[in-house]
């Protein structure tokens, strides 16, 4: 009895806590929604002006602010209604100005978001005031009493329709509060939520949307992934001509020498033949390297962890490696996943100033029945590896660095990656890439 009390307390103080968060919210959403009106009358001025050529940089700076506003109305209404709303957005355009206007007047959302706004000013400020004034409703009619003894001449009725000439009238303000609360309890609520659930419907993307944000990530993975294969290629070329071709030339050198000195000079074909061999070892060293850095053979054999077991090894910090993973991913993504964490060890060991290192390796979702077919409205699993260290911090994305290339390695796979690494550390990477697990892993 005491359990389903104490239940019902914590239960009570949530939602009355969430109705207390959806008014700060309203207030929120009221300034944006003033914001976005004044961008709104920003962008249909700055139109005609586009002849005038000052109009050009007016209506992209009003675009840009624009889709900065929405965004952050997203966000707010995603914290009333739990429903998370997709960034509908593509990559912003390039190129001179006046092809940024025009690639701009054909993009669809920012139609929709200048419509959104249009629609906006007068609903969402009639639900949120409407909340507002639920919530603060109660407040007045509690201290009513107070005010009409303090000034009788001014509060002496309700809106003109019911007048109190005793403390004793004034009082029935209080039932009035109780019922403000109730309306603004059940009312309140059912506003922002249903409200919430509209902005939801007007501002995720479109079908077509998606389809050409999925359009513009393909073709973007596929032109990074092109451009890595083809340098991955010419670093192979490079390898193999500087090395173990240079070592393959010379023990052909060395073992003509010593053809010609055999029969005058058996001591010097014995040293080119000892030279030669020294060669030969040479060269197998570096195509057992270069064949390592294509596709190490422990992967094949034994898998992701154990493949990140040997990099941890030769690593010159402490690595800690914990392996969850039921299974084995796909060879592809098992192969990105492996280069993904070594590049991410080098960076670790170059720049993080760090003294231990622990890598995670798990996956998320349940591996499926034998012969049994993944349901559509399961979600998809996903390979899961963190990268942590106790360095000073500071690691960012930036473009041609060390992270943007696990980014453009994963991005082939539709998969993410995640730095936290506040001033001071810890720095934490995630990667996740999605893939069933098809095999079991190794022992």
């Amino acid at each position: 009895m005491v359990h389903t009390s104490v239940s019902y307390s914590q239960t009570l103080r949530g939602r009355f806590g969430r109705r207390l968060t959806q008014v700060g919210l309203a207030v929120c959403l009221i300034g944006l929604a003033v914001a976005g009106t004044a961008l709104l009358v920003l962008t249909i001025v700055s139109i005609p002006l586009v002849l005038l050529s000052i109009g050009i940089p007016l209506c992209i700076g009003a675009v840009w602010l624009t889709r900065g506003l929405t965004r952050a109305e997203r966000a707010l209404y995603r914290r009333i209604n739990g429903d998370r709303i997709e960034q509908p957005y593509g990559r912003w355009p390039k190129g001179h100005i006046g092809m940024q206007l025009l690639a701009l007047t054909r993009d669809v959302t920012v139609w929709r978001d200048i419509a959104w706004h249009a629609v906006n000013l007068p609903l969402g400020l009639l639900v949120h005031l409407t909340t507002i004034a639920l919530f603060l409703s109660p407040f007045f009619y509690l201290v009513y009493p107070v005010l009409w003894w303090s000034w009788p001449n001014v509060f002496n009725s309700f809106f003109g329709l019911f007048h109190f000439d005793t403390l004793g009238g004034a009082l029935w303000a209080w039932p009035i509060a109780g019922v403000m609360f109730t309306l603004w309890w059940w009312l309140g609520d059912l506003l922002q939520t249903s409200y919430a659930k509209l902005a939801a419907l007007l501002l995720r993307p479109t079908r077509s949307a998606r389809l050409q944000q999925r359009v513009e990530q393909l073709t973007e993975s596929r032109a990074d992934t092109v451009d890595s294969s083809a340098a991955e290629l010419r670093r192979i070329e490079r390898d193999l001509h500087d090395g173990a071709q240079a070592r393959l030339v010379a023990l052909g050198m060395s073992l003509g020498m010593a053809e010609e000195l055999l029969d005058t000079d058996p001591a010097a074909a014995a040293r080119l033949l000892a030279e030669a061999r020294e060669n030969s070892g040479a060269a197998l060293v570096e195509l057992r390297n270069l064949v390592r850095g294509i596709h190490p053979p422990v992967l094949a054999d034994r898998g992701l962890a154990k493949a990140v077991e040997a990099l941890a090894l030769a690593h010159p910090l402490p690595v800690t490696v914990t392996d969850d993973l039921p299974g084995r991913p796909p060879a592809p993504v098992e192969s990105a996943a492996y280069f993904a964490i070594a590049e991410a060890l080098t960076n670790v060991a170059k720049y993080a100033g760090a003294t231990t290192v622990r890598v995670r390796i798990g996956h998320f979702g349940a591996l499926p029945a034998p012969g049994a077919r993944r349901h559509e409205d399961q979600p998809v699993p996903r390979l899961g590896i963190t990268i942590r260290d106790d360095g000073h911090g500071g690691a960012r994305v930036t473009p041609g660095g060390g992270l943007d290339g696990l980014v453009r390695r994963l991005a082939a796979f539709d998969g993410t990656v995640t730095v936290t690494s506040p001033e001071g550390g810890p720095t934490v990477i995630a990667l996740e890439i999605p893939c069933e697990l098809t095999a079991v892993a190794s022992a």
